[in-house]
Formats: structure tokens, sequence, C-alpha cells
């Protein structure tokens, strides 16, 4: 659900659970919605921290952040029209540090306005991994705002990836010229380049123009020569978090996600899916609406937030995307899925044409038959990947999202679809309530 942010952001020293988020969505904003919706740095509490340390160079070449252990954190109270919600942030700095800090950034940049009172913050609507903000410098002559963004890594999200990996694939795909530059880490985080784009919505997903410009930079995406083996994760990953979820769920949970024969299930499906034929290219593995981005001037796509990246078969990136078609996470109910917006074999057949014509090459109708009926059976992968995912995220996340509910979807679509997809017994995987 949308919701306008007018709020002011109060550095002090309480703990807080976090905001509302839905699933990895980034919101560009225009400058005339931004001067209704701005919130301004308030230093009006006092806290404490141990050997802090910073360093900067050049803010559009570095911006490096480097904490001793144990620091201390400050949160950000939110005033909104829903209520007031309190978040962690940033590793904390004491008032007059962080005043020095935001003071060098903006003598870095030589053109802003040196008046922290100008310094604006808009926590940005969306990520279900990451507490992501905008920070504007409002510009001396007062028509250019300088704008970065800044990544607060979410608590207990490393479960379901290594950390280290992620930062080196940000990396690479920076190189690439495939997202936003690296400006910096810190302890908890890091700083970005602000793409100047909009992010989709679940309505450009089913729109054919639109649908057609991811199509062309998936295949771009799964051709990128990125670093380390092209082994298929996929299967290791999904029987990783069944150990996770096995050790943190409820018996009632448990039995009800029949988790211990779920085994059994990723075994069947490593066996029944194409193994000699697929072909293996570096995968996003989370194509939804709020990781993609278009510039609407030059209609340039744009893939953002790699957590889940990864060497998999490329039907199984089609195949998630086209399940993520039927999510809305900005609605009143972000967890329910609507699965009459599924796209239909002709839709699926012209996304997955668009896709392998987009190298130039024109595919025979035996290619194009062959990976569509690919990407369909994976999504029975797809979906056994998205439960575990949202049954771990039921016990590790304090987002309000209904992590539960969403798990249960996709393991009923996977009971709902196996028998015809694997021409299988239809055995339940949830058992009714």
């Amino acid at each position: 659900m949308k919701k306008d942010w007018v709020a002011t952001v109060a550095i002090n020293s309480r703990d807080g659970s976090k905001r509302r988020r839905r699933r990895r969505n980034i919101e560009e904003t225009e400058r005339d919605e931004m001067k209704q919706k701005e919130i301004s740095f308030d230093f009006i509490s006092d806290f404490v921290i141990t050997n802090f340390r910073f360093t900067c160079t050049t803010f559009l070449e570095s911006f490096l952040f480097f904490f001793d252990q144990n620091l201390s954190k400050f949160s950000v109270s939110t005033y909104t029209k829903m209520g007031i919600k309190t978040h962690e942030m940033l590793p904390s700095a004491s008032p007059e540090e962080l005043k020095k800090i935001l003071q060098s950034l903006a003598s870095d940049w030589g053109d802003v306005i040196d008046d922290l009172d100008s310094l604006q913050v808009k926590p940005l609507t969306g990520a279900m991994t990451n507490e992501v903000f905008q920070i504007n410098w409002p510009t001396k002559n007062g028509h250019l705002v300088r704008k970065v963004l800044v990544r607060v890594y979410g608590e207990g999200v490393d479960i379901f990836f290594n950390r280290d990996d992620e930062i080196r694939t940000f990396e690479c795909m920076s190189r690439h010229g495939q997202g936003p530059r690296l400006l910096g880490r810190f302890a908890d985080g890091r700083v970005e380049e602000f793409i100047h784009a909009r992010t989709l919505s679940a309505a450009d997903l089913r729109d054919p123009a639109t649908s057609a410009l991811i199509a062309a930079k998936m295949r771009e995406f799964h051709n990128l020569d990125m670093p380390g083996p092209r082994n298929v994760l996929l299967w290791d990953r999904m029987r990783n978090w069944l150990g996770k979820a096995k050790s943190l769920c409820s018996l009632k949970d448990a039995k009800e996600f029949c988790l211990n024969t779920l085994e059994e299930e990723l075994n069947l499906l490593e066996q029944e899916l194409p193994q000699d034929h697929q072909e293996i290219g570096f995968c996003h593995n989370d194509l939804q609406y709020g990781n993609i981005m278009i510039d609407e001037e030059t209609n340039m796509i744009t893939i953002i937030d790699y957590e889940y990246a990864s060497y998999n078969p490329v039907a199984y990136d089609l195949a998630n995307h086209f399940c993520e078609i039927v999510a809305d996470y900005h609605s009143d109910t972000p967890h329910i899925l609507d699965y009459s917006f599924y796209p239909g074999l002709e839709d699926r057949q012209r996304f997955i044409r668009l896709y392998l014509s987009s190298a130039g090459n024109q595919p025979s109708e035996s290619e194009v038959d062959q990976l569509v009926y690919d990407a369909e059976r994976y999504t029975l992968a797809n979906h056994i990947f998205w439960g575990l995912w949202g049954l771990i995220s039921a016990y590790i996340n304090k987002i309000d999202f209904d992590y539960k509910e969403y798990a249960r979807q996709r393991f009923q679509q996977y009971r709902l679809r196996k028998a015809t997809l694997l021409n299988t017994n239809n055995d339940p995987l949830v058992q009714p309530k």
C-alpha cells in the first residue's frame, strides 16, 4: 500500500520495531513530490558512541564509513498519517560528529547548501529485505538536488544468502554497467548511486510494451559473464532453507507444511525437471516489479537488487518472473496472490520469443515451445523456493507482512500444479486447516 510520508527523523537511542516494508520496491519521486514528502534531520536527543572513525575522499568516488565493534545504534522515529513508527537505521555517531560528517560530504560536492536543516531523508517503501533511504542535498542555485541511496541491511536475512557474495555481485554488476554504482560501504549497509528512473508497478508487468523491454533485458542479464563457477545453486539453496525451516518452525507449522516430506519433493523435482538441454545463465531469481526500473525518456530497463542472484537454469528465472506477475506488494493485502493475472500460454510464448530473439537470432517455434514448457515446469521449484522463504521469514522478520499466508499460497500452488506438470499424484504439501 503506497503511503504519503510526511515525517521528522529524530536521532535517539531507543531500539524500535521496523516499519512495514513491501518486497524489494524502491520508488522514484519527482522533485515537486519530494518537497511535500521530505523528512529533515532533527538533532534533538543525545546518545553515545565509542571509537568512531570516519574517512571520506571525494564523495562521488568514495563514501566510506569505518566502525569499531560494539557500536550502539540509533533509531529513527517516523511520524506518518498511520501513526508513529520507529526504525533502526545506521550505526550511530554523536550529534556533533554526525553533523561534521554531513558537512564534510556537503563540502565535497561544493554546490550543495551547507546547512543540515536542508538535508532531506526519505524512506522508500516496498523493500522486504533491507531498509532503503533516499538522501537529498539541495543545491545553492535551487535548481538541482544531489541524491544518493542508503541501503541498511535487514536483520536476520543473511540466512537466505551470503552477504559477501551479494556485495561482490553488486560490485561486478556495477562494473558491467548493469545497475547503480557502489559509492561506499559501512558496517550494516552501503551507499549507492541514485538511479533517476521509475520503479515499475504491478500493472507494468502486464503491459505488452514494457514486458518486451523486460524480456530483452533478462536475456542480456542471463548472458553476463560473472565470476565463479557456473554451477546451478537452486537445489542446494532450497535444501539449505529446508534445514533452516525445520530448525525454526513449531511442530504445528512443520506438520502443516509437511516439512518432513519436503526433501522427497525436492528430489523428485531435481530428477524430473530438464537437465540435459537446459541453458545455464546468471539469473536474478527475484525479478518482481520492484526490482525493475525504467527510464521513461530512453525506455532503458535497469535491474536492481541482486541478493538472490546466482547461476541457474534460465527457465527457472523465467518461471520466477511469470509467477511474480500475480503479486501486488503495494495493495491493501500485499501477501495475497491473484492467479487470475498469471500470463496465459500466448503471453508466455510472446515473452519467450522476444527473449530468445533479442540477441539477434530468430528462434524456431520448437525452441520457443521447449522453453515455454521448461519454464512452466520450473514454476513448481519456484513455489517451493518462495514458500520456504515465506515460512522462514515468518520466524525471523518483524515486518508487517503475512509471510506465513504467503508461504501457504505458494505451497498450495505447488500442490495444485504438480499433477499436471509432472504427471504425478497430487499429494498435498499443505494440509487443510
